[in-house]
């Protein structure tokens, strides 16, 4: 029996989804005590800026190297290793005694975090067939998406109930307890199972140097624009929601801060949606270009709807914007369609990785510039500094729509299906 025909197999998927949950759940969970560390550190908005772009600068950062290395040594170790930074991370930051203290726990998570996309792919490669794979990853994405859900309503009725570190300490303590599970789950029980299978790992030898081949990668145009096109539709989205969006919501409309993360609950209804429907839309059209084109230029007028309402639209229209920001984020998807679609499979991984670099740059930048914008307005009133401050996704998703742009769609459907299937 070998890995891919056994039952066994559900069991790590459910432990990686799992943990994946949980580590997406505290890339935005921070967002919903914005205010309250501002008050209890005395921290400026810069500051608060600062922590979430260093998160997701290690996430960014640590891409591409994280793709190389798990490449060679394989995914197990890196994915255990990840789960284990993003716990003492999390804990660190329930436990923070000053501002110091914050930024360096975030930053243990962000290097956490950048371990687990990659790894996750990778071992679902390895322990379920071609037919299994494509469908799980779909799940994989619900399951972040359900992470997103966790860290709005659910986590801050917590907060309100306990205050907000015992939340960030418990979810702390269980990531620790998931990187432990998943060393039984991916190395120690396979071993044991498996005793008789040769340990069999499969490399994809290159031919050129490293550093050659992201040379060559990166100048060319369909590498750029799937990487324009994430940095569109989900560091704005990403960075928004995990740094300003409860207290844009508590201090420009006078919500709770429970009520403020209904809206991102919203967004993260679109984004669930967003990626099987927009994915069924490009194959039943037999494009991913265009749909993907459709879906940068809403999100780019959604933002700008916020300048056009001068920071402050209307009630009713706030859940729609929401909706429409989370279902871009979704989408966001067929960035790596394309890249399936435009490379050969030894290149996949590389350029996926430059993609999602993209993504969480903006991720990195949105937040820090936008504290920075409401720090100089800080004497005005609190719609006025947003406002300004919404200038910035609008030139992040106008970048994105450049991508969808520079888009190459690929005709050569024989070549790259034998370049897919091996």
């Amino acid at each position: 029996m070998n890995k891919q025909n056994s039952k066994y197999r559900w069991v790590v998927f459910a432990s990686v989804l799992f943990t994946y949950f949980l580590i997406v759940s505290q890339r935005t969970a921070p967002g919903l005590i914005t205010d309250q560390l501002m008050k209890d550190f005395n921290l400026t908005a810069s500051t608060i800026g600062l922590m979430t772009s260093i998160q997701f600068l290690a996430y960014a950062g640590l891409q591409i190297p994280i793709g190389i290395l798990s490449d060679r040594f394989g995914p197990n170790f890196f994915l255990i290793i990840g789960a284990l930074l993003n716990a003492i991370g999390t804990v660190i930051y329930s436990l923070a005694p000053n501002g110091a203290i914050l930024v360096l726990s975030r930053l243990l998570v962000g290097m956490g975090d950048a371990t687990i996309w990659v790894n996750l792919v990778l071992i679902l490669s390895q322990w379920f067939k071609v037919k299994e794979f494509v469908g799980l990853l779909g799940l994989a994405g619900v399951a972040g998406s359900m992470g997103f859900l966790l860290a709005t309503v659910p986590f801050s009725s917590w907060i309100s109930l306990f205050g907000w570190r015992p939340p960030f300490l418990v979810i702390g303590i269980i990531l620790c307890l998931c990187a432990f599970l998943l060393y039984f789950v991916l190395v120690k029980k396979p071993k044991q199972i498996f005793k008789n299978e040769a340990p069999k790992v499969k490399m994809v030898k290159r031919q050129e140097n490293p550093l050659q081949l992201l040379r060559r990668i990166f100048s060319t145009r369909q590498a750029w624009a799937t990487f324009l096109c994430h940095f569109g539709a989900v560091g704005t989205y990403v960075g928004f929601i995990g740094s300003w969006a409860v207290p844009y919501g508590m201090h420009v409309y006078g919500l709770t801060r429970s009520h403020a993360s209904q809206f991102i609950m919203i967004g993260l209804i679109g984004a669930i949606i967003g990626a099987p429907l927009t994915t069924w839309i490009s194959n039943r059209i037999g494009s991913i270009k265009r749909p993907y084109m459709v879906v940068h230029v809403i999100i780019f007028i959604s933002w700008a709807a916020f300048l056009l309402f001068n920071g402050k639209p209307p009630f009713y229209m706030l859940m729609l914007l929401f909706f429409m920001i989370g279902y871009g984020n979704g989408a966001s998807s067929l960035t790596f369609a394309v890249v399936r679609k435009s490379f050969p499979i030894k290149e996949v991984g590389v350029v996926s990785g430059f993609a999602n670099t993209g993504g969480f740059l903006s991720a990195v930048l949105l937040p820090s510039i936008f504290g920075k914008v409401l720090d100089y307005f800080h004497t005005s009133e609190a719609s006025v500094g947003y406002q300004y401050g919404f200038i910035i996704p609008v030139i992040f998703t106008l970048l994105g729509l450049i991508g969808g742009v520079l888009i190459k769609e690929q005709r050569q459907e024989a070549k790259q299906t034998s370049e897919v299937r091996v």
